[in-house]
């Protein structure tokens, strides 16, 4: 409103400085001018002719004179300037009261922002700046957050970042808070039971296994939860059941899963050798002979090792042939096929490095 009620001000100013000169009307010279002087020596001339003060011929020698002079001021005087007419002063107040108004909300419209609301300096002074450390970041959205308790999405953005950060404990508020406001999801759980579990040290605890329960509930494929129940089992002491967990989840995983490596290092910990054998040919090992069993793995490693050969781009197959010849207790096996995985990989950048990062979570050097 202020700032209308500032155009409204500059409008009727402008209208006025138009308005005035045409309000006031030229007056006309008048007695005074050098002209009339003039006028008035001729008639006395006449009235002393007439009195018989001076002679005929010098009274026309002063009207020459004097006629001359006038003359000569008419032509420096010139015409007096004409009354404006009172139909062209209002033709021109009418103009000034309409079109000027008109003509501004014309070119401001277009331009201005008539409706955007005002940006005082103190909070220009507050606005986020991508250039600002993150902790100033952080600290300013959450005193956003303090304003806007329910903005959900304020929440679950600011949450991972906290758990970046190390400020587990509020990270952990953040996800309840992003829960309440947004509604329930299985990334939200899962996120939640894991900034839990790091505030007690990786630990599972009770309170994170029902987050990670409540994510398999919502999504029975989520991976993060599927990791940590099966790394509960795992620190419960029921190792088999967190094989069974982790067998499961490699499974339906894709070949390509960035926490792949981790879920395979975690069975190869709990259950080793599992790894080299699909889900389906364990279970159907366990009616096996020992003998029989150890050599349908033999073969399945074999067959392993062949197509490896014939295509050396798959990281993930090299490091299961590297860790069944390991279990199988054929270490020399396992080094030549470290050295050909090396040898296959070894032009491609990305595939060396997630290769050498397999064999130390096995436990070799990179």
């Amino acid at each position: 409103m202020t700032l209308w009620f500032v155009f409204a001000l500059m409008t009727a100013a402008a209208i006025f400085a138009v308005l005035l000169p045409l309000g006031l009307g030229v007056r006309a010279q008048t007695g005074g001018s050098e002209t009339a002087v003039y006028k008035d020596q001729l008639a006395e001339i006449d009235r002393d002719v007439a009195a018989g003060l001076i002679g005929a011929a010098e009274a026309d020698a002063a009207r020459v004179e004097i006629s001359r002079r006038l003359l000569a001021a008419a032509d420096q005087t010139g015409d007096p300037p004409l009354r404006s007419s009172t139909r062209l002063r209002r033709s021109a107040a009418v103009l000034s009261l309409v079109g000027l108004p008109v003509l501004a909300a014309a070119v401001y419209l277009p331009l201005g922002s008539p409706r955007l609301g005002d940006f005082p300096l103190a909070q220009r002074a507050h606005a986020p700046d991508p250039s600002q450390p993150l902790d100033a970041l952080v600290a300013q959205v959450e005193q956003h957050l303090e304003k806007n308790p329910t903005d959900a999405r304020g929440w679950n953005v600011l949450a991972p970042v906290l758990a970046r950060l190390g400020r587990f404990d509020d990270s952990a508020r953040a996800y309840r808070n992003a829960i309440a406001y947004g509604g329930e999801t299985a990334d939200r759980r899962a996120d939640l039971g894991e900034v839990i579990a790091a505030v007690a040290g990786g630990v599972v605890t009770t309170e994170a296994k029902a987050e990670f329960e409540r994510a398999r509930a919502l999504n029975a494929d989520d991976p993060k939860s599927n990791y940590f129940l099966g790394l509960a089992a795992e620190q419960d002491g029921r190792s088999a059941d967190a094989a069974s967990i982790w067998r499961v989840l490699l499974a339906k995983a894709p070949q390509d899963a960035p926490w792949r490596p981790l879920v395979e290092a975690a069975l190869t910990r709990v259950a080793p050798g599992a790894p080299a054998l699909p889900d389906g040919a364990m279970a159907a090992a366990k009616d096996m002979s020992e003998s029989d069993r150890s050599a349908m793995i033999r073969g399945m490693v074999e067959r392993l090792a062949t197509r490896l050969k014939q295509n050396g781009d798959d990281v993930e197959g090299w490091l299961r042939l590297v860790r069944a010849y390991m279990v199988m207790g054929d270490r020399d096996k396992a080094k030549s096929a470290l050295s050909d995985a090396r040898q296959a990989v070894a032009n491609d950048a990305e595939r060396l490095r997630q290769l050498n990062e397999g064999l130390k979570n096995l436990g070799l050097d990179g």
